[in-house]
C-alpha cells in the first residue's frame, strides 16, 4: 500500500514520527503481529460481498467488529472517555495517524468523511465504500458543496458522520485549526456537534503519519511499540442554535478538542 497516501507535513522537523528510542518488541513478535493484522484484512475481504445484503445496523456491526479485529492485531489498547452519540450527529475529531480512523470506526456507528483517494485503496477503499464513507475530493474545492450537502443529508437522516476539519493530520504534540466547511452540514440539518479529542499519551510523534511517510513505513513503526494506548475523549455536545455561525462553532468545537476535559473513563482493552 505504500505510495498511495503521502500524507503532507503541517508540523516542524523536530515533531516529525521518529523511531521510538525506549523499548521495541522484538522481531518475532513484530513478525506474530503483522501476521494478526494480515488476518484482520483476511476478514475485511470476506465481508466485502456480504456488507451490501445487510441491513444499516448490520453492516455498522460488522465495520465494528473488523475495527475492533485490526486493534486486536496490533495489541492496541483502546480507552474512552465520555460517550459517543449513535444517532444524528458529526463527530469533529484531531487528526494525528490513520490508526485514528480505526479507533473512530470500533466505537461509533460512524460514517466517515475520507479523500477520494482511500476509494483507491486495496480492501480498505472497498470496504470504506461499502460501509458508506462520503469520499471528499480536496483538489476540486468547486465539489465542496455538494460534499456538505451530502453530509447533511446522512445527519437529517439520523446517521451519525466523522470528519477531520484540521484537514491533514498532525503530530499530536501540535494542533491544526478546524476548518469551519464541515461544520455547515451541522447547521443545516440542525444535528448537534460532538468534538473529540484523540490522542496517544506518550507515543504521538511515533503513531503520527506525517511528512514523506508511506503507510507501510508508518505500520512498521506501530508494530514495533511494546505498548499503545489510544484515548477517545468525547467532550460534551454543541448545539449550532447557541452559535451564529459555522466558523464559530468550529472555533468552540477546536477548544473543546484541545482543552480534553476530564470526565468519566471506559477502558475497552482489545489487546487483552
Amino acid at each position: 500500500m505504500s505510495g498511495l497516501w503521502q500524507p503532507r507535513s503541517e508540523c516542524g522537523p523536530a515533531c516529525l514520527p521518529t523511531p521510538d528510542a525506549g523499548e521495541r518488541v522484538s522481531r518475532v513478535r513484530q513478525v506474530g503481529r503483522l501476521a494478526a493484522l494480515i488476518g484482520a484484512v483476511l476478514l475485511g475481504v470476506t465481508l466485502l460481498p456480504v456488507l451490501p445484503l445487510l441491513n444499516q445496523r448490520g453492516r455498522r456491526a460488522a465495520g465494528r467488529a473488523w475495527a475492533r479485529a485490526v486493534l486486536a492485531a496490533l495489541r492496541v489498547r483502546l480507552v474512552t472517555r465520555g460517550r459517543l452519540p449513535t444517532e444524528r450527529a458529526l463527530l469533529v475529531a484531531n487528526h494525528i495517524s490513520w490508526l485514528d480512523i480505526v479507533a473512530l470506526l470500533a466505537l461509533a456507528p460512524a460514517r466517515m468523511l475520507a479523500k477520494h483517494d482511500v476509494r483507491g485503496w486495496p480492501v480498505i477503499g472497498p470496504l470504506a465504500a461499502a460501509a458508506g464513507t462520503i469520499f471528499v475530493d480536496r483538489t476540486r474545492p468547486r465539489a465542496l458543496p455538494g460534499t456538505v450537502a451530502q453530509v447533511a443529508a446522512a445527519l437529517r437522516a439520523g446517521g451519525v458522520v466523522a470528519v477531520f476539519p484540521e484537514g491533514t493530520t498532525w503530530c499530536g504534540a501540535m494542533f491544526g485549526r478546524f476548518r469551519p466547511a464541515m461544520f455547515q452540514a451541522a447547521v443545516d440539518a440542525d444535528a448537534k456537534v460532538v468534538p473529540v479529542a484523540i490522542n496517544y499519551g506518550e507515543r504521538p510523534t511515533t503513531v503520527a503519519f506525517l511528512g514523506d511517510d508511506s503507510l507501510w513505513v508508518s505500520l512498521r513503526r506501530v508494530l514495533a511499540v511494546p505498548r499503545l494506548v489510544v484515548s477517545v475523549t468525547a467532550t460534551p455536545a454543541l448545539y449550532p442554535e447557541a452559535v451564529a455561525t459555522r466558523r464559530h462553532l468550529a472555533r468552540v468545537a477546536e477548544s473543546a478538542v484541545r482543552t480534553e476535559p476530564s470526565v468519566s473513563q471506559r477502558s475497552v482493552d482489545l489487546a487483552a
